[in-house]
């Protein structure tokens, strides 16, 4: 058995919905396919799809194999179209995840013009907040916010992403300015699910001494949107970066606090597997990001004077 042959005929079957669809496709019989997925089955001794006579459903294993033989069969004909040129156009689908927020609010805008300008490159987004295993997902590229990464990946930054703890007036009219981190104790927090710190915000003052501070939430969400909507509303008070606030900043609807103190340095980064080779596409993705943004993303390019950790930016 050809196992090229019989893992891009699975892909088939599951793109298709059923084995006549896949043949039809393919331009054999239905008993071939039907042959080379149950030979591929046999091969791994397990069961990859469930077949009824109304449909087919993936198992867990086929859910599984099924994102490695995407990964793979990619791999391949993007290495294929790449041969004997580092400087190949970018093609094929580009397979990346990026943060709610930020995919929605900063990113969205300017996949026209990446799309415009590598014509022959489709995407295939999906945003979300949470950790994705891109192996596991079958994804070229994902796009984080961290101070770094794990080793299992390499990582390009982006951007750099500046946070700030803020509050609306109403909020700080009825329960007081904090004026140091320790006053945040005192304070209604709200919080980030995913934040690598938790419910414990840590700053460091001009003499470079760093304090940890518990704060007590009052709510918690694992997205940024429904913080800085209760925060406007004068719900509490929040960490969250720019990228989110600064329209709140600039009309006032939000006001930055502790700005004598420095928050932990983040950046956008992307991220991909460390085995993978980086195709043409990536790196085009990653370059056309950089270009964009680069040190002074356009979010910040109007904060004078700084807010939080946001040092002085020219306009």
């Amino acid at each position: 058995m050809d196992k090229l042959q019989a893992m891009a005929v699975f892909v088939r079957v599951v793109e298709a919905g059923s084995f006549v669809g896949a043949a039809d496709k393919l331009g054999v019989s239905s008993s071939v396919v039907s042959r080379l997925v149950a030979d591929l089955e046999s091969r791994l001794e397990a069961r990859l799809l469930q077949r009824t006579t109304r449909r087919l459903a993936l198992t867990d294993a086929g859910r599984i194999y099924l994102a490695r033989c995407q990964q793979i069969l990619a791999d391949i004909a993007e290495a294929e179209s790449e041969i004997g040129s580092n400087d190949a156009e970018p093609t094929g689908t580009l397979r990346f995840t990026a943060p709610v927020s930020l995919g929605t609010r900063h990113l969205a805008s300017l996949l026209p013009q990446f799309c415009a300008r590598y014509p022959q490159v489709q995407l295939d987004i999906s945003l979300a907040d949470r950790s994705v295993d891109l192996v596991e997902e079958g994804l070229d590229l994902g796009l984080r916010i961290a101070a770094q990464m794990p080793g299992s990946y390499v990582a390009r930054k982006i951007t750099p992403i500046r946070v700030v703890v803020c509050a609306a007036p109403g909020y700080l009219m009825r329960f007081g300015t904090p004026t140091t981190p320790e006053a945040l104790r005192e304070h209604r927090a709200l919080t980030y699910s995913y934040a690598a710190e938790g419910e414990t915000w840590s700053f460091t003052d001009a003499q470079q001494r760093r304090s940890s501070v518990p704060v007590r939430s009052v709510m918690r969400a694992n997205n940024g949107d429904v913080l800085v909507a209760a925060a406007r509303a004068g719900e509490g008070v929040i960490l969250q970066p720019t990228f989110l606030v600064g329209d709140d900043l600039r009309s006032g609807a939000l006001v930055p606090l502790l700005q004598d103190y420095h928050l932990p340095a983040l950046a956008l980064q992307a991220i991909y597997p460390s085995r993978r080779h980086v195709s043409a596409k990536v790196r085009a993705f990653i370059a056309f990001l950089h270009s964009e943004w680069g040190d002074t993303p356009p979010w910040d390019a109007w904060l004078q004077p700084p807010v939080g950790n946001v040092p002085p930016l020219s306009r």
